[in-house]
Parts: C-alpha cells; structure tokens; sequence
C-alpha cells in the first residue's frame, strides 16, 4: 500500500504567502506512482484547516483559496497513522502516515512543528526539533559553528531588554561600514537592513526588533553571494554551488521568493573548482555540526582571494518556481520529483530509525 503524505502549508509568519507557493510546487511534483498525497493547512491565525474538496490537479494556493471552505480540524495518532479529526462533530475526515511540513518561519522551521509531529510519533521531512531550533537562532548558531572553527562573518549580539553598549562609532569601528542589522529569529531576509550611515544604524535597530528581541549587527563580506543544498541523514551530500548576483543593494525577501527579476541565479556557480569542492565540504560539515538532517541549504559569501564566511543554515529553504534549493540540485542531476521522493524516505528512515531506540529504551 502506498504511504500517504501530507503537504503542511501556511502558517502565522511573515512568509505564509511563501508557504502556499513552496507547497504548490511540492504537491504538484509529489510522484503519485509512490505515494499518495493531500494538503493540510495552517491558517494566518495558527489554526489547523482541512478542506477535503480542495482541487488536486495542478494545486495553486496562492490563486485558490485553501481556507475559504476548509473546516477547522486537530490531529491524533489513530494506529500509528494521523488523523485528522474534525473540531465540529469528532469525525475523523483523512489519515496520513508522515508530514511534508514547508510553513516558513516562525512556528514552522524553529523546532515547534517538528516537535509536535514528534509527539505524535509522525514521520516528517527534514531536521528534527534541535537542530531546527539551533539553524533558526543565527546568534546560536554562530556560537556553535565557531567552536568548530568554520569561518563565520564578525558581529555583535543585541537583546532588546540591555541598553546598547556601543555607540554607532564604535560599532563601526568594529565592524566597519557598511553593515547589516538582522533579527536573531527570523528567516529569508525578514527585517533584514542595509545600513550606511548612523540615522540609518538606528532605523535599522528599530526595524529587527519588530521581528524579535534578540539581533545581530554583523560586518558586511564584499564578495560572491554562494549557495550550497545539503541532503542526507547519516551520510549527507553536497549539491554543485550556486551564485545570486542581487539586481538590487542585497538578496531582500522579495528578490528570494516574489521578484523573478530581483536577481541572477548562476549555477552552477563559477567558482575554482578546488574552492568550490571546500564549500561545498564546509556546507556538509556544517550541517552535521548543527544536528540537521534530511534537507537544508547552506549560505556563504566567497571573498576576491578565495576566502569565504558562512552566513547562515536554512533549514526549510524555499521550494517556489525561483528558489535556488531544488535549482541546485535539478542542476546536479535530481530531478525535482525525485529530489521530494528522497526528502519524504529520508523523514520515514529517520522514524523508523528512532522508533528502534524508543523500542530499546523501553
């Protein structure tokens, strides 16, 4: 009997609309000579939706509206599979046995939803609750991959209940200019500003703590922007790099998921292939280091002399028509098709993996 599989979209965040284009690409390329599959959805108010009569054949969320005619359900694990349970009168409406989660974000990529697939002892696509958690703290992670010596760029931590200690010249003096300002706990460029000058320092403070109360002041790495996508458990691979030459002042939200002008996608990159290979080494060490598995996509900045930072560990990367994670790795030779099969194994294969501990413990 196939699996079933549940594509999980929307969401709270600030990238819900990104989460209805990533899951439509998603569903749409889900191979349904392996598996079956439904939609399950997270509305812009946290609540779990299910809409049985939603069309299935091409899905567009972004065009057809999911939750207009979708009931309100909570979920339970029936016999070791999901359920989904309606709220109005108990019935149960569909089961799935594992969770392609793509909610972006908040609640979505920060370890809340794996954890609460994990407490249903559901199977799910892509890292479990720490390293989610971990990759989504970029100050955090920061802290951890510097332990491991992995070249990082320079920057300075933020809280917004401590007085800022530094005035913008010193800041300045540490970081130079011009500089980034971007919340701690946020993802694909939300709240992220440029700053050139001192009114545009505090503007820009203003602006990352709307997003959180922890954030990052960090140097600015004048280079090649340069993408690597990872995937794997045990034994993670690297894809070929890809290079984003921003049309605009830096990859913004826009450019990443809504403007396919906003920049040029160069992939592979045109990288040393003797540098390449070590990026693409420093992606996969990285992401072990950080307790990832399954899938994410990790970011650098590769300097004039071959030398390079890295930026951050996105561990629920875009899957929209223009996002680099399966781009990467259609040009490395996974179809997209199969690049979903393999995500979807890799989340059973980790389940059933754990599940063998939890038998061991007991």
């Amino acid at each position: 009997m196939k699996k079933k599989i549940a594509v999980v979209f929307g969401g709270k965040s600030a990238e819900h609309e990104v989460s209805l284009n990533s899951a439509s690409n998603i569903f749409n390329a889900i191979d349904l000579h392996q598996f079956d599959a439904i939609l399950l959805g997270v509305d812009p108010q946290g609540r779990w939706q299910y809409n049985p009569e939603y069309p299935t054949h091409q899905v567009n969320l972004p065009q057809n509206d999911y939750f207009a005619q979708a009931q309100p359900v909570w979920l339970d694990n029936r016999e070791g599979r999901a359920a989904i349970i309606s709220k109005t009168n108990l019935e149960i409406l569909d089961t799935f046995d594992a969770a392609f989660s793509i909610i972006h974000g908040t609640n979505g990529e920060d370890g809340v939803m794996q954890g609460f697939f994990r407490s249903l002892d559901i199977p799910f696509v892509g890292p479990d609750v720490l390293g989610s958690a971990v990759c989504m703290d970029k100050d955090v992670t920061k802290r951890l991959l510097r332990d491991f010596h992995i070249p990082l760029a320079d920057s300075i931590t933020l809280f917004r209940h401590e007085p800022l200690s530094l005035s913008f010249a010193q800041v300045v003096e540490k970081l130079g200019l011009p500089l980034f300002v971007k919340p701690s706990n946020a993802g694909s460029s939300v709240g992220v500003s440029k700053v050139t000058d001192e009114a545009g320092f505090h503007k820009a403070l203003a602006e990352a703590f709307k997003f959180d109360h922890k954030i990052l002041i960090e140097e600015a790495v004048i280079g090649k922007e340069v993408e690597c996508a990872v995937l794997g458990n045990e034994h993670p691979r690297a894809s070929v790099l890809g290079e984003i030459i921003p049309v605009k002042d830096f990859y913004s939200y826009e450019a990443k998921y809504k403007d396919a002008d906003g920049a040029l996608l160069n992939i592979p990159a045109d990288i040393d292939p003797a540098v390449s290979d070590q990026i693409r080494q420093t992606a996969v060490q990285a992401f072990q280091i950080a307790c990832c598995e399954g899938l994410a996509r990790v970011d650098f900045f590769l300097r004039s002399d071959n030398s390079f930072v890295l930026n951050e560990i996105n561990t629920l990367p875009g899957f929209t028509e223009i996002s680099m994670y399966p781009k990467m790795w259609e040009a490395t030779g996974l179809a997209y098709s199969d690049l979903i099969t393999q995500l979807v194994e890799l989340g059973m294969a980790r389940h059933e993996r754990d599940g063998k501990l939890k038998t061991n413990r007991q």
